[in-house]
């Protein structure tokens, strides 16, 4: 289901210094209901800051953040209610008691009655999956079900606004999988969802808007195609041979291709990786090798077009 267009969640020129420290610079970020708006940043890009300010756990220095048209501060309970998070840690429920006891327990701080507490928490569990874990002690959890239930406690107010922060990170692929999913039936439910990460392969296909941060400034807001937009291609690794089925050398690579690239030797004598200059094609290369009697066995991209354009973007572009 596409966005509806209203805003959930607007960070407006938030900035925030720790002594000299900018930790944040005038960030704005927009993120509509049943939207799921990426977060992307390297490490010290001002993700954390962001979050602990959207979800009130720290006073940005200036600028301003509202969630379902309600202001933010520290005495601002409906804004509080008005949002949920799901964090990175896991360390964040009572071991010894049950997944059904861990989230009344939540419930009640929510202000709910006993009764109310418990039917809430059953139909979260069984929303997540977790019905048949629901007397079982938490300690006892794996570590994807602890995750689950992170996810279950987050939707017990049916928040406006869901704030998941790097949920993914050390989860197997259907750990992963199932957390994704769970996030997108929570959009699709009318949240707005802010989801903070650093696995470049899960934003493509799963988010509608990015939003790349670089020492606490936006670099990039905008769709998944339009980050991708903003890179051509020019790295490669190339398996070659010649005719007489010796690998050729790096130096002999090198001046068959004369100026429109750099080569850099790997492990294994057939590969090479090729950078190419701007504005040559990859086409005009291979021509030029061939005319050099160097055959082009097979050519990939060294790394995918979505990291070429997170690189480029935080500034770590000529890495490898």
């Amino acid at each position: 289901m596409p966005p509806d267009g209203s805003l959930a969640l607007e960070v407006s020129q938030v900035s925030r210094r720790f002594g000299a420290l900018q930790a944040l610079d005038q960030v704005t970020i927009k993120v509509a209901r049943q939207q799921i708006h990426a977060l992307l940043g390297p490490n010290g890009a001002g993700k954390t800051t962001l979050l602990r300010i959207v979800t009130g756990l720290l006073q940005p220095d200036s600028g301003e953040v509202t969630a379902a048209g309600v202001a933010a501060g520290p005495d601002s309970r409906e804004y509080r209610k008005a949002i949920a998070m799901v964090p990175s840690g896991d360390r964040t429920f009572y071991l010894r008691i049950s997944g059904l006891e861990n989230l009344a327990f939540f419930a009640r701080l929510d202000g709910r009655n006993r009764r109310d507490s418990l039917q809430r928490a059953r139909k979260c569990l069984e929303a997540v999956g977790l019905t048949e874990a629901a007397d079982r002690r938490v300690g006892v959890y794996s570590h994807g079900m602890q995750k689950r239930l992170a996810m279950a406690r987050a939707l017990l107010g049916s928040p406006s606004v869901l704030v998941v922060d790097e949920a993914t990170h050390d989860l197997d692929p259907e750990g992963a999988r199932r957390i994704r999913a769970l996030v997108v039936q929570a959009a699709e439910r009318g949240a707005a969802v802010l989801w903070a990460t650093q696995r470049l392969e899960e934003v493509k296909g799963f988010a509608q808007v990015v939003t790349v941060l670089r020492s606490g400034r936006v670099r990039f807001s905008g769709s998944v195609p339009e980050l991708l937009a903003t890179v051509e291609l020019r790295r490669f690794l190339l398996r070659v041979r010649t005719g007489s089925n010796v690998p050729p050398t790096a130096d002999q690579l090198a001046a068959a291709l004369a100026q429109r690239g750099s080569v850099q030797a790997t492990p294994d004598v057939e590969h090479f990786i090729v950078t190419l200059e701007d504005e040559v094609l990859l086409g005009d290369v291979m021509n030029d090798l061939g005319a050099h009697g160097i055959q082009v066995v097979a050519c990939q991209e060294e790394r995918s077009q979505l990291e070429e354009a997170f690189l480029r973007l935080t500034g770590d572009g000529e890495q490898a």
